[in-house]
């Protein structure tokens, strides 16, 4: 009797359930960890991420599951918060209150650039096809080229959600290694007499400008795409919040608190997505690997975009800002800036780099919404 109450509560703890996989899913929490806290990416969705993978390969813990007909913790974050959708368009909400657009008002050829740093998606979309994905499980993996991890998680929780978990951690994870990613690919593409290149000051821009784009862009491209309407609706929101001037409190809650809240959601719910028994097989190899090339393809696109630009142009754009057409904001921006100033102590690009920043924001929302009407 004695015997069996013990290996009962034995049979109760997490040991006796652990395996290899738990441990490698552990090492890949802790490594998202490290490189928040040591090397600064992404700090805000690599800790909780990397946190929401740990404690979910921790053998039989009440977390992701469903006990008695009711939600485990953070299973009710995951399903009210990503499978209905809830927390990409609030992130677009809170970015869109953060984001000047006036650098790409005040020079709008950089929208070209943002939208030449799609063609990762388009490239990896054909590539996952070829390896043997769905046709809607390549359109959620090709979305990563966009480096925008809300829209890869609303776009892949409506086409194939039994990929959410690999598709959102490869989105933040490129997110969070711009600055290891892109620099090797900027300079191979240029030559440090393009790489020197000063661009003018942009014209200022009048509010009256920037309180009229939201509106004007949300109803042309929701008109032209309106599966993008969730996603575009909310960022123009949040920008005409930040632009409008008599709403601050608005602007200051989506930008601080509403954005923080969700953010912790959204980290800890895609984290705990990653169990070993799900992760570890060939597929999410693939889509790590497929992640890389969008990424390293769109990169390609928005700099060829502007080298080929400068055929024909006049005064000169620095190729670097297209590299910053990717829609990681603003860190992409900090990129094209900083290899800028590399080459030239006296450049400074970041303003510039915004515009195809922002541009590459809408683009991949755009992007998202053109594969939903096709595919859904």
């Amino acid at each position: 009797m004695e015997g069996s109450f013990f290996n009962t509560i034995i049979l109760k703890t997490g040991l006796v359930h652990l395996y290899w996989g738990h441990v490698v899913m552990w090492a890949m929490g802790f490594a998202f960890i490290y490189l928040a806290i040591k090397k600064d990416f992404e700090p805000l969705l690599l800790v909780p991420i990397g946190f929401g993978i740990f404690i979910v390969n921790l053998p039989i813990t009440p977390l992701m599951g469903i006990s008695e007909g009711k939600r485990e913790l953070i299973n009710i974050f995951y399903h009210y918060g990503l499978e209905w959708e809830v927390i990409p368009p609030l992130i677009f909400l809170g970015v869109g209150a953060l984001t000047d657009f006036g650098p790409l008002i005040a020079n709008p050829k950089t929208f070209f650039l943002g939208a030449a740093a799609q063609f990762g998606v388009y490239v990896t979309f054909f590539g996952a096809l070829l390896l043997g994905f769905g046709v809607s499980e390549a359109a959620s993996i090709g979305i990563i080229g966009g480096a925008d991890g809300p829209t890869t998680i609303y776009l892949t929780a409506k086409l194939a959600p039994h990929l959410l978990g690999p598709n959102a951690i490869a989105a933040y994870s490129y997110m969070a290694m711009v600055p290891l990613i892109q620099p090797p690919i900027m300079r191979l593409l240029t030559t440090k007499e393009e790489r020197m290149i000063v661009m003018k000051q942009l014209r200022p821009v009048s509010k009256l400008e920037k309180v009229l784009f939201p509106l004007i862009g949300t109803a042309i491209i929701c008109l032209l795409v309106p599966d993008s309407a969730p996603l575009m609706a909310m960022l123009m929101l949040g920008n005409l919040f930040r632009e409008c001037g008599v709403v601050e409190r608005l602007a200051k809650t989506s930008q601080n608190e509403l954005l923080n809240i969700v953010t912790i959601f959204l980290g800890i719910s895609v984290g705990a997505t990653m169990k070993a028994e799900g992760f570890l097989h060939w597929q999410p190899i693939y889509i790590f690997l497929l992640g890389l090339v969008a990424f390293s393809f769109s990169t390609f696109g928005g700099i060829l975009l502007a080298k080929l630009f400068n055929l024909f142009l006049r005064e000169k754009i620095n190729p670097l800002i297209g590299s910053a057409g990717v829609s990681a904001v603003p860190m992409a921006a900090r990129v094209s800036q900083k290899m800028g100033q590399q080459a030239n102590p006296t450049n400074f690009l970041l303003m510039h780099a915004m515009g195809p920043n922002v541009a590459g924001v809408i683009g991949t929302a755009t992007a998202a919404g053109l594969f939903l009407s096709i595919l859904r």
